[in-house]
């Protein structure tokens, strides 16, 4: 029972006890009558039992032949259903989505995203796993992780970079007042910075300086905090200055809670990248998100609109050319550099 031919010989048979003969049977398959008889004839010979009783008037089914008839229905439906349903599912965008993303990212900006998908799609829920560290996606059944990392993420998987994550020093007004403002990278070791122990170095910061240059500094302070959004919690208390996310503290700053400083120096670039286990057969629902996504974040993220302020300074790192993709049409999984494999042996740290 085990040959590759053993399931549609199966079909064939069912056809033929639905149709009540071979010729019937033969039409509605669109075969010939002699190869829906070899299909029989092969099935028999292969379980090694008469399944029909074969007269010039009409056919009966054998007591071994209406117990596979009734088993081999059921299960014939049962693909016949499941194939439906897959079909389904790469139509229209529906059924549980899985996220992972980092507990800040998660909190600050997808939400919106979420909105607005589950509008478009009344099909479709969606589970947001916020968690700062590296889920895997296949043995957690997970359909896609947003990561925010300087290199290409996690080997094995497929990846699409979204856009750009830019990093702001900032500090609150309070503070300034009372230790002054930094011009240089250099002055910050006589600060109190905050060490957000989530990074790669969380005590050394790197910089571009104007001129092109690479420059890292050893931060010193006493404040140590393994969440984005608690660092940010601790600038606004005037705890010291901070290295973060721009979606983090845009908001603060264009407020002026929080003042941007070492303009023309720019920290350490980054990315936001969709990872995903597949790409052959991209789910409707992972591709509505990611289109979603590139939607906010293409030209440029929506929420670094404050660094295009009037009067604001140029955006880190803007002197280079091109940005994400466009967002993609339905059926644009296999359009060259809709996703990347990700090269074996990267791993970057959660923002």
């Amino acid at each position: 029972m085990n040959r590759p031919e053993t399931l549609s010989d199966l079909a064939v048979f069912v056809a033929v006890v639905g149709a009540g003969s071979f010729t019937s049977a033969s039409t509605k398959l669109e075969l010939s009558k002699s190869m829906v008889s070899k299909c029989v004839n092969r099935l028999e010979a292969s379980l090694g039992a008469r399944l029909l009783h074969r007269t010039t008037r009409r056919l009966r089914l054998t007591e071994a032949g209406a117990a596979l008839y009734e088993t081999s229905s059921n299960a014939l439906s049962a693909i016949e259903d499941a194939q439906l349903a897959v079909s389904k599912l790469q139509g229209t965008p529906r059924g549980v989505l899985k996220v992972s993303a980092s507990q800040a990212f998660g909190t600050v900006i997808l939400p919106p995203v979420v909105r607005q998908l589950t509008l478009d799609y009344p099909e479709l829920s969606v589970n947001l796993l916020l968690d700062d560290r590296h889920v895997d996606l296949v043995r957690e059944d997970v359909d896609i992780a947003l990561r925010i990392t300087g290199e290409p993420p996690d080997s094995g998987m497929v990846y699409r970079r979204l856009g750009p994550n830019r990093q702001i020093v900032c500090a609150s007004p309070a503070y300034l007042a009372r230790r002054g403002t930094p011009t240089t990278p250099q002055e910050l070791p006589s600060h109190d910075c905050i060490a957000h122990m989530q990074r790669t170095t969380p005590r050394v910061w790197h910089f571009t300086a104007p001129g092109g240059g690479k420059t890292s500094v050893q931060i010193n302070g006493r404040i140590a905090v393994t969440n984005a959004l608690a660092v940010r919690a601790c600038a606004l208390e005037g705890l010291g200055i901070i290295e973060l996310n721009s979606y983090i503290v845009g908001a603060d700053i264009a407020a002026g809670r929080l003042v941007r400083l070492l303009e023309g120096y720019d920290p350490k670039e980054l990315s936001v990248y969709a990872v995903f286990p597949q790409r052959r057969f991209l789910a409707p629902k992972v591709r509505v998100f990611i289109d979603a996504m590139l939607a906010s974040m293409t030209p440029e993220p929506y929420w670094d609109a404050f660094l295009r302020a009037p009067g604001a300074a140029n955006l880190p790192g803007n002197t280079r050319k091109g940005h994400s993709l466009p967002a993609t049409e339905a059926g644009a999984k296999n359009r060259p550099g809709y996703a990347r494999n990700s090269p074996p042996g990267n791993r970057a740290a959660r923002r």
